[in-house]
């Protein structure tokens, strides 16, 4: 019986230290090969980027591990400017982000082989409207829309 191990990993910042140790080590597995090749894998991102690995460790000690594109909240905090969401989102305005953006960020996350579920990118685009909400991001129809930040 294999064991799946499920973690969210910084691009390019696996190390043989907790979290990763631990899990890794826990089911027997080579932690240092698979942090050199996480490393190798996820040096085009931004370093820091969440990325969401789940490895399938095997009675053997062999492993094998795909990695899911990053979360929808990174994407939009990372479009909107911001480090977080709203406190109390639905009351509170964080930022904004335009419907373009809703878009690209809806072709990245149809393009995650992993996430292909059939989904138009029209559902995709709901989907994350509704991320937008609770997190606190207001959606405006064009970048032309968003209000200007006061300095």
């Amino acid at each position: 019986m294999a064991k799946i191990i499920r973690m969210r990993i910084p691009a390019g910042q696996a190390k043989p230290a907790p979290p990763v140790g631990t899990q890794l080590g826990g089911a027997g597995l080579n932690i240092m090969g698979f942090c050199k090749d996480f490393n190798a894998k996820t040096q085009d991102y931004v370093d820091g980027t969440p990325i969401p690995v789940v490895i399938t460790a095997y009675k053997d000690r062999t492993f094998e591990y795909y990695m899911k594109s990053p979360p929808v909240t990174y994407f939009l905090l990372k479009a909107a400017g911001l480090e977080k969401g709203a406190n109390s989102p639905g009351h509170e305005v964080a930022g904004y982000l335009s419907l373009k953006h809703i878009y690209e960020i809806a072709k990245v996350k149809q393009a995650d082989p992993h996430l292909k579920r059939h989904l138009s990118v029209q559902s995709w685009v709901s989907q994350i409207i509704a991320s937008c909400k609770s997190v606190g991001i207001e959606v405006v129809p064009r970048p032309e829309d968003i209000p200007k930040k006061k300095k």
